[in-house]
């Protein structure tokens, strides 16, 4: 069946035609031979962007390699739901969320669009004194993230986390703790290897 194209102001007269009231989000469904789900992205994309949401994109809309990790972390600390991230950050949809899951997990790189560098995921060991170095670096940088993380070759990940703790505790949440549960970015090829099993397990 031949699928019609809807430009940005019959999505926007179907959308106020559902949400006045007049017909409701089903009878709009059916009405207009959209899918729900289509209809319901349309809704979501104008409450994020306003009119521009509803206008079809030709190009992929810059997110900065910064804020693609932070909506990374807040799923994986299980605060937030995808749909909650995506209004957080105003991400276009729950599946370029799962995409940047995927390549943290994967231990690829957190690229932005537009040239901008990317947000490295291999860490290395360091001592107490190298991330008080590392984090007044960037802290005299302006938060420069990925270029603390080049300078001091370690990763993104590394530097955002301790400049973090830093912020919150000051140079001695910098320290290890001895029996705690080590962070994502500090696990060792072979005990990431060994977690992600145990998850497999589970």
């Amino acid at each position: 069946m031949f699928k019609r194209k809807y430009e940005a102001a019959d999505k926007h007269a179907i959308l106020e035609e559902a949400s006045s009231g007049e017909i409701g989000f089903l009878a709009a469904v059916k009405k207009y031979e959209i899918n729900k789900t289509t209809l319901m992205k349309w809704q979501r994309r104008y409450k994020l962007y306003g009119y521009e949401g509803l206008k079809s994109r030709t190009h992929n809309r810059s997110y900065s390699a910064e804020l693609k990790l932070q909506a990374v972390q807040d799923y994986l600390e299980g605060k937030l739901s995808k749909y909650q991230i995506i209004d957080k950050y105003k991400i276009a949809s729950t599946t370029q969320l799962s995409n940047w899951i995927k390549k943290y997990n994967g231990h690829s790189s957190l690229k932005a669009y537009k040239g901008e560098a990317k947000a490295m995921t291999k860490g290395r060991s360091t001592t107490w004194q190298e991330r008080i170095d590392i984090v007044q670096y960037c802290l005299t940088h302006q938060h420069n993230y990925q270029q603390t993380a080049l300078h001091f070759q370690v990763s993104y990940q590394q530097v955002y986390q301790w400049v973090k703790k830093f912020e919150a505790g000051g140079q001695d949440a910098l320290k290890d703790s001895r029996g705690r549960k080590k962070a994502p970015e500090e696990l060792t090829e072979a005990e990431h290897q060994k977690l992600e099993m145990k998850k497999l397990e589970y």
